[in-house]
């Protein structure tokens, strides 16, 4: 009973949170790694590409809140999201024509196109807090729990309880669908095929008749839903804060790298391997070790590695050793 009982509050504070939020770096760390693999330079200003869609959503869901519109006991920002979507694609389909382009048809160097990101993130992060403001924002409805810890209690008779909240669900599934969506895409589809050939070799895709135009704005409007689509659930799970985009960009960059840039099943993999870290070393383990120890070697403290204010740490410690021993990243993408 007592390891039923460890298992449960293992699951409740570890497994299922990581779940979550590895499918949400994951999704952010498409974003990256298709920019990276396709345009050829990592775009600082994925973060608040993040915030401006996710801001669209949530005032889009205040006005139908406001119009009395919901979607039963699912968040109503669902049915917000594809109009967030659509506003982000307006926004980097503008950004990449007015500054993108330029530097673009000029042929500059990667590390000039990382700069102008970086310009670009201070604009787009600037003008998510001038619209909304600093402060953190709630815009979930609908039922919270898919299953609550009292129910779970009385389902089982474990004096541990255990809680799926929805948006946790919600994340889980629609990242299942996006990918998958976005793998067969890639695969099956023309242009998908287009945008393989032309990340793998420019030149060669150049001379096959491939318009790199089209490829340019086909990444751009993935980038844009795939951004807002991982915003938008990371704020349902958490909350929305401008700010906390732009803290956010260090794991989407770390699962990037982690996974190999320019791989998106690394992408995939590097979310969950961050996601795991940052909550498994951040997780007080002494309610998991008081179940498994006898009872003379239940630890007194709260057997923290680390607390959770240092979690961006995590991140930042794993990034620094993939770049000195593997480059490359788990599933050998272009070397950074």
């Amino acid at each position: 009973m007592d390891f039923l009982n460890a298992l449960v509050a293992l699951s409740n504070f570890v497994l299922i949170p990581a779940v979550a939020y590895g499918s949400q770096l994951a999704l952010g760390a498409l974003g990256v790694t298709l920019i990276y693999g396709i345009l050829r330079f990592s775009n600082f200003a994925h973060g608040d590409t993040m915030a401006f869609g996710t801001m669209l959503v949530v005032m889009i869901t205040w006005l139908f809140q406001s119009w009395g519109i919901s979607f039963g006991p699912l968040p109503t920002a669902l049915l917000a999201l594809p109009f967030g979507i659509l506003g982000c694609m307006a926004l980097v389909i503008g950004t990449d024509r007015v500054v993108y382009r330029f530097y673009r048809e000029q042929k500059a160097k990667p590390v000039i196109l990382v700069i102008v990101s970086m310009g670009v993130m201070f604009i787009m992060n600037g003008l998510v807090r001038f619209i909304i403001g600093p402060n953190d924002q709630r815009f979930a409805d609908g039922e919270r729990f898919i299953i609550s810890v009292r129910e779970f209690k009385q389902m089982t008779g474990l004096s541990e309880g255990l809680a799926i909240r929805t948006t946790q669900g919600i994340t889980v599934v629609t990242a299942i669908i996006v990918v998958a969506l976005l793998f067969w895409f890639l695969n099956k589809t023309r242009t998908g095929k287009s945008m393989r050939a032309y990340s793998d070799n420019e030149d060669l895709a150049l001379l096959s008749g491939i318009n790199p135009e089209r490829v340019v704005l086909y990444t751009w409007l993935i980038v844009a839903a795939l951004a807002t689509v991982a915003g938008t659930l990371y704020g349902l799970d958490k909350t929305f804060k401008p700010f906390v985009f732009f803290q956010l960009l260090l794991p989407i960059f770390a699962a990037a790298i982690v996974g190999g840039l320019g791989s998106p099943l690394g992408a995939i993999a590097g979310g969950f391997v961050i996601a795991f870290s940052e909550v498994t070393i951040t997780y007080a383990w002494k309610k998991v070790l008081k179940y498994l120890l006898p009872e003379n070697l239940e630890p007194s403290s709260l057997v923290q590695l680390l607390s959770t204010d240092y979690k961006f740490a995590v991140s930042f410690a794993i990034l620094v050793v993939v770049l000195l021993f593997k480059p490359t990243g788990l599933f050998k993408g272009k070397a950074v």
